[in-house]
């Protein structure tokens, strides 16, 4: 059940960000920004814990999920270390994901060879 759950709040959240797009014809920057925005924010209002638990993995992949670390992290630190600790938190709390993106995606590219406009 666990995985019918994590593709279905995954799927909405995918669904609503389509939506977007198609909705208001913006760059996809816009999207991704509005999303790591919504996951803080939510997170800020303690909703999005209830999300993680109805969705798993669907719920904490997505950039709402990103925007959630980045603002948890942001205000673990700050309780900590203080104003330093708010700028650092977001950053120490999301760079293993970030670095694991960077680590395969380069990983990805030597392997294959992407075929580019000519």
């Amino acid at each position: 059940m666990n995985y019918v759950m994590s593709f279905l709040v995954g799927g909405t959240i995918c669904l609503i960000g389509q939506i977007i797009i198609d909705t208001f014809k913006k760059n996809n920057a816009y999207l991704l920004v509005l999303l790591v925005i919504t996951g803080a924010l939510l997170g800020f209002l303690g909703v999005y814990d209830k999300l993680v638990e109805i969705g798993h993995s669907g719920a904490t992949v997505p950039l709402l999920g990103f925007g959630n670390s980045l603002a948890k992290g942001a205000m673990e630190e700050a309780g900590e270390k203080g104003f330093m600790g708010a700028l650092s938190g977001g950053v120490i709390k999301t760079a293993p994901g970030v670095a694991a993106a960077l680590l395969f995606g380069y990983i990805i590219s030597v392997i294959f060879n992407p075929k580019g406009d000519k």
